[in-house]
């Protein structure tokens, strides 16, 4: 039984009693007092003894109305128990969980980083000004790079969109139980912490997106970046090809050996 419905019972039982008390006490009362002696005895006064009667129904009338006030009082403080009880439910630590292994998987981007000062140095120099006086050998070597990065790129936005996909089981489990809470939720305050922990979901399958648009928008940047570079190593490759007195000696053919 609810500590509130067990004590509105005890001050129900305690108040009807204290009236049981009150009207045997005018009953006894009134005789004495308003009793006339004769030669044979206690002479009966009606008069009195309907006052006495009168008296009695207001007072339990009185009593009454305070056991009406007392229980209307009691199912207050029920509501509003009712009302301040938590939900029993929590998926806060699993969407925490899912939040952290998306920002353990762009933590591990391969190549250049999502970091801004990462980005200004590694960049910079592998796209933005790359070395076009080197040796054939040096720029073979830094197309390779370059390409290297792109294909982790992809590789790093694969990834992140599986952990994505990884997380719609345990989203669609959070939401099927907090739908369930809500709807069997008892007072206001669990009514609302369903709501919350609602919008805590949706806020953990934005991370996830913004994650996933994230690693693809970085991949194409830096294959449109390596794109970029290979033009202009391809132009610096095709000039020296073609400068003046380059000696293109052509072997001389020979079908057979000797």
């Amino acid at each position: 039984m609810h500590p509130f419905l067990k004590r509105r019972r005890i001050c129900k039982v305690f108040i009807a009693g204290s009236a049981l008390l009150i009207l045997s006490a005018t009953a006894t009362m009134a005789g004495p007092a308003h009793a006339q002696f004769g030669l044979g005895g206690i002479v009966h006064d009606p008069t009195n003894y309907a006052q006495n009667v009168l008296t009695a129904a207001r007072t339990l009338e009185q009593i009454n109305n305070q056991i009406r006030m007392l229980q209307n009082q009691a199912s207050e403080l029920v509501n509003q128990a009712r009302n301040l009880e938590t939900l029993p439910l929590s998926v806060l630590e699993p969407l925490q969980q899912q939040i952290r292994q998306t920002q353990q998987l762009l933590a591990r981007a391969q190549g250049i980083a999502l970091d801004v000062q990462a980005i200004e140095r590694d960049f910079g120099r592998k796209y933005r000004t790359i070395d076009l006086s080197g040796s054939q050998r040096d720029m073979v070597r830094q197309a390779q790079d370059r390409w290297n990065d792109s294909v982790a790129a992809f590789e790093d936005a694969l990834k992140i969109q599986s952990g994505a996909v990884r997380n719609i089981e345990g989203s669609r489990s959070a939401i099927e139980s907090l739908v369930s809470a809500s709807q069997s939720s008892t007072g206001a305050l669990q009514a609302a912490q369903a709501g919350n922990q609602l919008l805590a979901l949706q806020s953990q399958q934005l991370t996830d997106l913004i994650a996933s648009i994230a690693a693809m928008g970085r991949a194409q940047s830096l294959e449109a970046a390596n794109s970029a570079a290979a033009k202009a190593q391809a132009r610096e490759q095709l000039r020296r090809f073609l400068a003046p007195g380059r000696r293109n000696a052509a072997a001389s053919p020979q079908l057979f050996r000797n």
